[in-house]
């Protein structure tokens, strides 16, 4: 890998962004080199929880590398869109439960990239915006949907019409943010996140995700429907009856996620 580290513990991998001479702006070999390994991390039954961070403090990502665009013309930008577009729906689809550990900047596409994370965490020196409108674009990679969705329409459009960043803290009141630790603890707070999570029945943590991204922006009655076929999946595993004996013979599950 060119543009990523992976570094798998067990049950979590992390995918570390790896540009730390461009601050991870985004280019071309990024995008597939995400957009393949989360496909793959999909498919892999041992894999719980992963986690996305950068390899250098100062940059989550600033969104995409405008000297790589630079001799680019519309034609090749416009299919290298559709490769970003492919790259985030990678990320969005995975079934495990994706934490972003946000480090300094989470600028345009990288912020866009966090959005759809299901979990932020954010260090004390991170900052959070999208400033494609000062360079004649708008947040084309989920940004106008993922943060209206995330802080309400107003308090986005306020974001994408100035191109304002805001701070951590700030972030955090507005929801963006789970938790706000000090930069050198961000890492080590992703992880202990992930534990928590993967001491619980990963077919169920799979299921409560899908009914939450699914059922959240249907009616009422979709949604219960979406969240009870979710339940049955986890009815008819090994892993409830699991769940049930542990929890009767009073010690921890061994979760065999089957």
């Amino acid at each position: 890998m060119e543009t990523i580290i992976l570094e798998k513990k067990e049950h979590f991998c992390w995918i570390k962004l790896n540009r730390p001479e461009a601050m991870n702006a985004l280019n071309t070999q990024m995008a597939k080199e995400v957009a393949s390994v989360a496909q793959e991390m999909a498919l892999e039954q041992d894999l719980w929880v992963v986690g996305i961070t950068s390899s250098t403090d100062k940059a989550f990502g600033v969104g995409a590398d405008l000297k790589e665009r630079k001799d680019m013309t519309a034609a090749q930008i416009a299919g290298q869109r559709v490769l970003f577009s492919r790259m985030l729906a990678s990320l969005k689809a995975l079934p495990q439960p994706l934490i972003a550990g946000i480090k300094g900047f989470a600028l345009g596409g990288g912020f866009e990239m966090a959005l759809l994370t299901d979990i932020i965490i954010a260090g004390e020196n991170a900052q959070f915006g999208l400033p494609e409108v000062r360079v004649g674009l708008i947040p084309a990679n989920g940004g106008t949907q993922l943060l209206s969705r995330t802080i309400g329409r107003s308090r986005a459009k306020e974001m994408v019409f100035t191109g304002k960043r805001i701070n951590a803290r700030e972030a955090l009141a507005l929801g963006i943010v789970s938790k706000v630790v000090p930069d050198e603890q961000v890492e080590e707070a992703v992880l202990q996140l992930a534990k928590e999570i993967c001491a619980n029945a990963p077919i169920a943590v799979r299921q409560a995700k899908k009914a939450i991204d699914l059922g959240t922006d249907v009616d009422l009655r979709t949604g219960m429907e979406i969240e009870n076929e979710a339940y049955n999946v986890n009815l008819v595993t090994e892993d409830r009856q699991e769940g049930i004996r542990a929890f009767n013979e009073k010690r921890p599950p061994r979760w065999q996620a089957r």
